[in-house]
């Protein structure tokens, strides 16, 4: 199973850190960029330089543009041993994806936050930088760049490019971007189950109540592991003719999704 969780935490705020990694987030993601105020940056990158050489837990650490006068002292901190990989907002231009690269090691991962309309216009050739695991949707920034005015079926097309250019390029299945909703349960439910259904695989949470949900949202429900396991036995007991499964005919297509389905749910 892929991480469906990416949780962003302060950097300044280090009391919070195990917390966040104690919450069952699949990933942590200690902030260094919006969460954080200019004057207090080169606090939170000491914090968390600090932290990660102390407690050697592995997590990502999201980073200052490139634009930015943070960007070369944040990118000191790719050498430690406890990071799992860097996130690099507004993510458009190749060479600053590999730049970042060269300072990495072992299997440590660069995430591009694509969050404007030049990094969507970008996002083949980003997609492609070696090192690359998965995209990730900085939704709210790019409707503050694009105009778009919702983050709903506003962005339905975006995002569908998102996904199809994470599975042309060989990567996992792209990040969809925060949900503001924190204390609305039913709110949340709705925005990470449209993730999933549009082809996304994880999603940005801004808070550790938000986990639970999340995870729930992009696991298989009750009915679709029905369904798939009505398949797999139909399939099993009538290997060499036509079958259909709710009427419907099953061909190697719906085959694979109800297989693909068991194995998300851990009963292949």
């Amino acid at each position: 199973m892929t991480d469906r969780s990416y949780l962003f935490v302060p950097g300044d705020r280090p009391e919070r850190f195990d917390k966040a990694l104690a919450s069952g987030a699949h990933a942590v993601i200690l902030d260094l960029e919006d969460a954080v105020l200019p004057e207090r940056k080169p606090q939170a990158r000491e914090a968390v330089r600090q932290w990660m050489a102390a407690t050697g837990k592995r997590v990502f650490v999201r980073i200052n543009p490139a634009s930015t006068p943070w960007f070369a002292d944040d990118c000191a901190l790719l050498g430690c041993g406890a990071l799992s990989g860097v996130m690099l907002p507004k993510a458009e231009r190749v060479e600053e994806l590999e730049a970042l690269r060269a300072g990495l090691s072992g299997d440590q991962q660069v995430i591009p936050l694509i969050e404007t309309v030049a990094g969507v216009f970008q996002m083949p050739a980003l997609a492609r930088v070696p090192r690359v695991a998965r995209l990730a949707f900085g939704s709210f920034d790019f409707m503050s760049d694009s105009g778009i005015q919702g983050d709903g079926a506003e962005l339905d097309a975006v995002r569908t490019q998102f996904v199809l250019h994470s599975r042309h390029a060989g990567l996992l299945p792209p990040i969809d971007g925060v949900s503001l909703a924190i204390g609305d349960a039913a709110q949340l439910e709705l925005d990470a189950r449209r993730s999933r259904r549009w082809g996304f695989g994880a999603k940005l949470c801004i808070h550790p109540s938000q986990v639970p949900a999340v995870h729930a949202a992009f696991a298989p429900t009750s009915a679709e592991i029905d369904w798939a396991r009505r398949v797999v036995n139909a399939l099993a007991s009538k290997p060499l003719g036509a079958i259909a499964v709710d009427g419907k005919l099953v061909d190697k297509p719906v085959a694979m999704l109800a297989r693909s389905i068991l194995d998300e749910a851990g009963l292949s």
